[in-house]
């Protein structure tokens, strides 16, 4: 029976899953990442402590891990960029070639985003599809394009960060006006609050209970993140765009807004092929992919 380790690196916490061949979650469990605190020798520290942990009880095959930053895919599973302020000491660290060297096992290494798109390409909401790209909307936002069961990571390892784009003549970018941080600042802003005391679960329940200003800012925001999918639409024509992220559990309110608006922006013969689908993994999506893809080095 191989038992695999599927590890998630994320700015606040890491997550970690023991997964058998069958892709049965034999144990699980997560810590904070404190990365501004250990720095990246510390997150490699605490990756290699989690594996090693797991080793004293059970068998374990090989490693996946995604994590936050653009990663070269590749032996050495190298971090090449993670921002110095939310990840010091990051960029640069060749995370799988470490993990490998002090525990014996192989281990690959994949950005979060691109983890979590081949695992909803895989388990959930793309499954079936030939190509797919997953937007995933919190502080910022992330993108992943993969074509035939490969992700597509481009020639210096970030292709999909829909996140820097500009669009519409906006002298901002993409995730400056799209992001769930966005669209709390626009609430906020109306309400005459601050930011920080503000979440977009809030926005989301003042709208439902009549709150113009609320509905206006979701609707700015609706139009405003469309904007790029219309782009992903254009520039890729994927059979499935997959929206992730906590804010797309507002998918009941969401999904008529987006949809029109989409269509609105892209001509019929163009999009005719592709559908919008919000994710169905949730926060495991990252370790189903990491899973995956350890699975296959096999």
């Amino acid at each position: 029976m191989h038992n695999i380790v599927a590890i998630d690196i994320g700015g606040t916490a890491i997550k970690y899953a023991l997964i058998d061949a069958a892709g049965k979650v034999v144990a699980q469990d997560s810590q904070p990442t404190r990365a501004r605190e250990d720095s990246g020798a510390g997150i490699v520290a605490k990756a290699i402590a989690i594996v090693q942990a797991y080793q004293e009880h059970f068998y374990v095959d090989a490693v996946g891990i995604d994590t936050a930053g653009i990663v070269a895919p590749g032996e050495a599973g190298e971090i090449v960029f993670a921002g110095e302020a939310s990840f010091p000491g990051y960029s640069g660290t060749q995370l799988g070639a470490a993990v490998r060297e002090a525990t014996g096992l192989p281990c690959v290494v994949e950005n979060d985003v691109n983890a979590a798109a081949l695992g909803e390409y895989l388990e959930g909401a793309a499954r079936g599809a030939h190509s797919a790209f997953m937007v995933t909307v919190g502080t910022g936002v992330g993108g992943c394009f993969i074509v035939d069961g490969h992700i597509w990571h481009g020639a210096s390892c970030s292709a999909g960060e829909l996140g820097f784009l500009r669009v519409h003549g906006e002298q901002r970018i993409f995730e400056e006006i799209a992001s769930t941080r966005a669209l709390v600042q626009a609430a906020a802003y109306s309400h005459h609050v601050s930011p920080a005391e503000l979440t977009g679960e809030q926005v989301f329940r003042w709208a439902r209970t009549g709150d113009a200003d609320a509905m206006a800012a979701i609707l700015q925001w609706c139009d405003n993140l469309t904007e790029g999918l219309a782009a992903v639409a254009c520039l890729l024509n994927p059979e499935v765009i997959v929206l992730g992220g906590g804010v797309m559990a507002q998918r009941q309110l969401l999904a008529p807004l987006l949809t029109q608006r989409f269509e609105a922006r892209v001509p019929a013969a163009m999009r005719s092929h592709t559908r919008l689908a919000f994710a169905t993994l949730g926060n495991a999506a990252g370790l189903r992919g990491a899973w995956h893809l350890a699975k296959a080095k096999l």
